[in-house]
């Protein structure tokens, strides 16, 4: 707060950034929301939002199937960049960002979590030249996602959505279809925030 010459008080601009991504931040899970709840049902899996906060992944929204064995989402949540689904979130990043964001060691949450650095950058290549990401027990070993991103009205990624599944009873043929819903549900959204190709 800023006191003013008349005695009043003022929002500073610490409060003004704060509120502004606040407010983005409620949009973009008011305009989500429909769109993961269609994606779960038409996946029968579960689906989540998560955007970058530092140097961690945050669900901010997530949309679960009414069946009894599924991938139990958790809003508030936090993740790593660097593994799993998360990593949509760092691939699309400028480069230097990107760079100051990754970690010089990176630690392992399952045996198949990348902890290499280079071997990581070349993955996030390839993520950003394909569009999407598909994580095999990256951050848990039962897990298997696949993650797209969510763009602002000036192209930018604002967020990831991702549905998971339990691996075993993933085939890659599921792998696909959840990839084409998601391009579906990821269009969706991001045209709500007023991005357009």
């Amino acid at each position: 707060m800023q006191k003013t010459h008349e005695g009043g008080y003022l929002l500073g601009n610490a409060m003004l950034v704060l509120g502004t991504a606040a407010s983005m931040q409620i949009d973009l899970v008011k305009i989500a929301g429909p769109v993961l709840e269609s994606l779960a049902l038409k996946a029968y899996e579960t689906v989540q939002l998560r955007i970058r906060d530092n140097t961690e992944a945050l669900c901010i929204a997530k949309a679960e199937p009414s069946r009894d064995l599924r991938v139990h989402a958790v809003v508030g949540r936090r993740r790593p960049l660097y593994a799993g689904s998360s990593k949509v979130l760092l691939a699309f990043l400028p480069e230097d960002l990107r760079n100051e964001l990754l970690p010089i060691s990176l630690d392992s949450m399952t045996a198949r979590t990348i902890t290499e650095r280079a071997k990581l950058v070349q993955e996030l290549e390839t993520i950003r030249a394909t569009g999407y990401c598909i994580s095999r027990g990256e951050v848990s070993e039962q897990l298997v996602s696949v993650s797209l991103p969510v763009r602002g009205y000036d192209g930018s990624v604002l967020a990831a959505i991702n549905i998971a599944a339990p691996a075993f009873r993933t085939q890659e043929a599921d792998l696909d279809r959840y990839r084409s819903l998601l391009v579906e549900g990821a269009a969706k959204i991001s045209a709500g925030l007023g991005w357009s190709r």
